[in-house]
């Protein structure tokens, strides 16, 4: 990475610590004649040009990723910005990638790679797990979901489980619409939270993907919000519509349903889970381990691979390691072996 992406990169991050996370509250389904609220660039007031100044940083880190990408990928593998639609009626924004050299009349199977995080987005550790797909002969969706950062303070609103999952359900709608897509194969996978939401669809659309991969995936939401620190909890409990600012023991129900632990009845697409021990994020035996007793007892298509203390742990995926190439190699190998059927 360059050093001017190095030092621009940063100024947006003290910028967002400085701000905080605030966003726009949006009623849902407004009725004819509501009117959007946009944020006011032209505000004297200190907090509304901080919360300007912030998503100003975010769009702008999103244009030096894309470019960044283009530089290092752009000779091989095409990057196309859209915004795809959902049933209610939004535009959520993401990326297709594709190679520079399709062949004419050929479809394409499709793999919608999740991204994890709190607020995260398309970022460079991705770019090597998009590479191998497209080597692999993939074209790619990157679903930038509710609760990504970078696409303005309304799309910055987290909904865990709720969003997230029909944004990429959306995302491999319509990535089957394509004209250089098979409409009958495609897949999805995805790493941490991305796991979680990979999980969370295919158990709220069992038909829509051909296979799936978890890489260190949640779970089970009601142990995530058992362990983590305080001020995550309440982050998680008061940004998310569902929670309702309610941590687990006030309402339970709704941490249970986004739970994928608790739905793996309604699975029907064939699984891959991978995972590392010594994960001190999402712990093997808490999250993966767990499901994958669920998979078995519930007589479900699935393979593990779990490594032994890969590097990086939790995040080892984003490291040049024996572990990380093999993760790819395998979950794309997987895809494409029922892609094919």
């Amino acid at each position: 990475m360059s050093k001017f992406r190095w030092f621009f990169r940063s100024v947006c991050v003290m910028l967002a610590l400085a701000v905080g996370g605030s966003v726009l509250a949006k009623d849902d389904q407004p009725k004819e004649g509501a009117l959007d609220k946009y944020i006011n660039r032209d505000a004297k007031d200190v907090g509304t040009r901080l919360e300007v100044l912030q998503t100003t940083a975010y769009e702008a880190d999103q244009n030096v990723i894309a470019l960044s990408f283009m530089q290092e990928y752009g000779d091989r593998i095409r990057m196309k910005r859209v915004y795809f639609p959902t049933p209610d009626k939004l535009l959520i924004p993401g990326y297709v990638f594709s190679p520079v050299k399709r062949e004419p009349g050929k479809r394409y199977p499709a793999v919608v790679i999740v991204h994890g995080g709190i607020h995260e987005h398309l970022d460079w550790p991705f770019f090597p797990m998009i590479e191998a797909a497209i080597s692999h002969g993939f074209v790619v969706i990157f679903p930038e979901y509710r609760g990504s950062r970078g696409y303005g303070a309304e799309h910055y609103r987290n909904d865990y489980g709720v969003t997230d999952a029909a944004d990429v359900i959306a995302a491999g709608d319509y990535i089957a619409r394509q004209d250089f897509v098979d409409s009958s194969a495609v897949s999805i996978m995805g790493h941490s939270r991305g796991g979680m939401v990979t999980l969370n669809a295919i158990e709220k659309a069992p038909k829509r993907f051909k296979a799936a991969v978890d890489i260190a995936g949640l779970a089970d939401f009601v142990a995530y919000m058992a362990y983590k620190p305080e001020y995550r909890r309440q982050e998680v409990a008061n940004e998310s519509p569902s929670f309702n600012g309610k941590l687990p023991f006030e309402n339970l129900p709704v941490y249970m349903d986004v739970s994928p632990i608790n739905h793996v009845d309604k699975i029907q697409t064939p699984l891959l889970v991978i995972g590392t021990l010594g994960d001190k994020i999402v712990p093997w035996q808490l999250h993966s381990g767990r499901l994958i007793d669920a998979l078995k007892a519930q007589g479900k298509t699935f393979e593990v691979k779990l490594y032994d203390a890969a590097p990086g742990g939790h995040v080892y995926i984003y490291g040049d390691s024996d572990e990380t190439r093999d993760t790819f190699d395998r979950a794309f190998k997987f895809i494409a072996k029922y892609s094919r059927n």
